[in-house]
């Protein structure tokens, strides 16, 4: 097989061309580095080889970007990176970023549930759920709420002080408490919370 053209695209991408026919794009980095030049003649067991490298580069950039953002957890990490490459080298990157320091479940759990129960004020049930969905293995997430102390009345309160004002009104009211279940809380604690704003017994 012969590389008849290589041509530039956008994001640091190539576009390789073999016997005169567009095969697929590829990083660039990847293709200098590894000489393929127009006029080389390569075989399939090359060409597998420079998709596997163009394929791990693209992985670990994807994944460096990603960090630079905010912080993510491996899961969370690999199903983003795999939007734009292969499953192997996704999760290559994803190893390559933990043992660089880069990603830690761990201190990411930590951290993402404080930013749940005293940001989104979120009960550690619903708290608990969220870890999940990022990828966060039980133990991990047990661990990380079991380190933090929250009073939910007190949160509980806080929601209606800043998102319910009127909670006098009924219609309020059912908003107030279907947003505060949601949100995890147990109704023996939504309850006397509000009983203490409208000064009733709310059932």
């Amino acid at each position: 097989m012969l590389i008849t053209a290589v041509e530039p695209r956008r994001k640091a991408m190539c576009a390789l061309f073999i016997d005169g026919e567009y095969v697929m794009q590829l990083d660039a980095k990847t293709l200098i580095e590894n000489r393929f030049d127009v006029g080389r003649e390569i075989n399939d067991d090359e060409l597998k080889e420079i998709i596997r490298l163009s394929n791990e580069r693209r992985a670990k950039d994807k994944a460096l970007w990603l960090l630079s953002y905010r912080d993510h957890s491996k899961k969370e990490l690999a199903e983003k990176i795999k939007r734009t490459c292969d499953g192997e080298a996704a999760e290559k990157a994803v190893d390559r970023m933990e043992e660089l320091g880069l990603v830690d479940d761990a201190e990411f759990a930590r951290r993402y549930a404080r930013k749940l129960i005293f940001q989104k004020k979120m009960s550690k049930r619903a708290a608990s759920y969220e870890l999940a969905r990022k990828g966060i293995d039980k133990e991990l997430a047990e661990e990380a709420l079991d380190e933090i102390e929250v009073d939910y009345r007190e949160q509980i309160s806080d929601i209606i002080e800043k998102k319910y004002k009127n909670i006098g009104d009924e219609k309020t009211k059912r908003r107030a408490v279907a947003a505060l279940q949601r949100l995890g809380y147990g109704w023996d604690d939504i309850r006397a919370v509000m009983d203490s704003y409208t000064g009733d017994d709310y059932l």
